[in-house]
């Protein structure tokens, strides 16, 4: 059977390489790490939305600041993951050049979210599947049309990290093609809507990659010797299971958080889920003890990340051999003690039962959909070849261009060169822009 190689998984070549570097000090992922850190996309999810849109407290997640939680843990489990495994990596790995990988994967795996999230996704992808915007996808291919209807932040991280930031269409970031192949969660391009059925703009399959990047989800998965499973459709890097664990534990732990701080939630309904899940590894000191809640679920947490990464890096190493040969189905947290993926599930629940159905945030989000409605109502009719601008829309235009646009007669590239525009704006960008395009100055926050 078909296996991929940790030799070429661990690959340290980047796309788009010029020269290689002889610095010592970093090792190659550790510089992807700060290629990403210090670029303007990165910086720009400080006021993207991670659950709660337009928040105005100073406590609750941003993408920022969860993506720096999910790849403080995706390092845990690389560095723990190799440990386990290290008979099978090449001699020059070390545990940490893997933890590594991950981290600066994890970093970036929310690089490509538009404003407000997935309800930011979901305004995209509806207003390109209104009727009445038909003509702006007459002339794209199915394909085309496929990725324009279903807008993947993953899809545009992507895009961002290989073609935008720092080197546009000569390599982008830059990256080593293990930090790549670990960041593709899912390698494979866009089904197209006739593949997908009348299914809902919300519930659309994930992909990780536009046909505009088509070629170079080929060249990373040629140079990792990911195994391909169908035409422009591979398997996982398996470092990616890893980064999936990571952020999962995240998403589903961490985020109940926010719901306490801002009453949507009580801490009394949040504790048991802690203390289950952290079973054997003990009560921590701190809950018989004259407290916060805040101190008291700090430790919690501490506690069932450390079961947690423990637990998710033996099952790695136990179904090592199923996932170099791409025959793992599902997640890691499904491979683990029984009672793990029934504590994260009741996690789950809890914040969509309490937090994602919550009215107020139901609110926000309204506002946040009819923002990005009104931002694409304004730029998308400017996409169309050799179009003869009106007044208004040569001040819109003067708009796209300082933010980088360059209009040719690909009418599908123009397309995506307002998504890179608009996916990369924060929250308050975006909702400030929509009440300046209404002429509502007033609507400033």
């Amino acid at each position: 059977m078909e296996q991929m190689r940790w030799l070429e998984l661990l690959s340290t070549v980047r796309i788009g390489r010029k020269k290689q570097s002889t610095e010592q000090a970093r090792s190659p992922f550790h510089k992807d790490y700060d290629r990403i850190i210090f670029s303007q996309s990165f910086r720009q999810l400080n006021r993207k939305t991670q659950v709660h849109p337009l928040t105005q407290h100073d406590g609750i997640h941003t993408r920022l600041t969860h993506s720096l939680e999910v790849s403080c843990i995706g390092r845990s489990l690389g560095m723990l993951a190799a440990e386990k495994i290290k008979d099978e990596l090449p001699v020059w790995i070390s545990p940490a050049d893997v933890g590594a990988i991950i981290q600066a994967a994890c970093l970036a795996h929310d690089i490509g979210n538009p404003p407000f999230g997935h309800a930011g996704e979901y305004a995209i992808r509806e207003w390109f599947d209104d009727a009445s915007h038909g003509n702006f996808l007459a002339k794209l291919t199915p394909e085309e049309e496929a990725d324009v209807r279903q807008f993947e932040g993953n899809a545009q991280g992507l895009r961002l990290l290989t073609k935008i930031d720092y080197h546009p269409n000569d390599g982008g970031m830059r990256l080593t093609y293990a930090t790549l192949g670990a960041y593709l969660k899912y390698p494979w391009l866009s089904k197209t809507i006739a593949e997908q059925g009348n299914t809902p703009a919300s519930m659309r399959a994930k992909f990780g990659c536009y046909q505009s990047e088509k070629e170079i989800l080929g060249q990373i998965a040629e140079q990792l010797g990911l195994i391909q499973l169908a035409k422009d459709r591979y398997c996982r890097h398996p470092l990616t299971y890893l980064l999936e664990a990571a952020d999962d534990i995240c998403y589903a732990l961490i985020d109940l958080e926010d719901g306490i701080i801002l009453n949507m939630l009580s801490y009394e309904e949040v504790e048991p889920i802690f203390l289950d899940l952290i079973a054997d590894y003990g009560k921590p000191a701190e809950l018989s003890m004259d407290t916060t809640w805040q101190q008291k679920i700090a430790a919690l947490r501490g506690r069932v990340m450390k079961r947690l990464v423990d637990e998710v890096t033996t099952a790695f190493a136990k179904h090592h051999y199923e996932i170099l040969t791409g025959q793992l189905k599902g997640s890691l947290l499904q491979y683990c003690s029984e009672d793990i993926e029934l504590g994260i599930n009741r996690a789950k629940e809890l914040a969509r039962d309490k937090i994602f159905e919550h009215p107020q945030k139901a609110g926000l989000e309204i506002i946040a959909h009819q923002s990005l409605q009104n931002i694409l109502d304004a730029f998308i009719p400017l996409t169309t070849p050799h179009k003869t601008l009106s007044f208004k829309e040569q001040r819109l235009f003067t708009i796209l261009q300082r933010s980088g646009a360059r209009f040719g007669n690909n009418h599908y590239e123009n397309i995506m060169q307002v998504l890179d525009i608009i996916s990369k704006f924060s929250d308050h960008q975006a909702y400030n822009l929509s009440q300046e395009l209404q002429g509502n100055k007033s609507g400033l926050m």
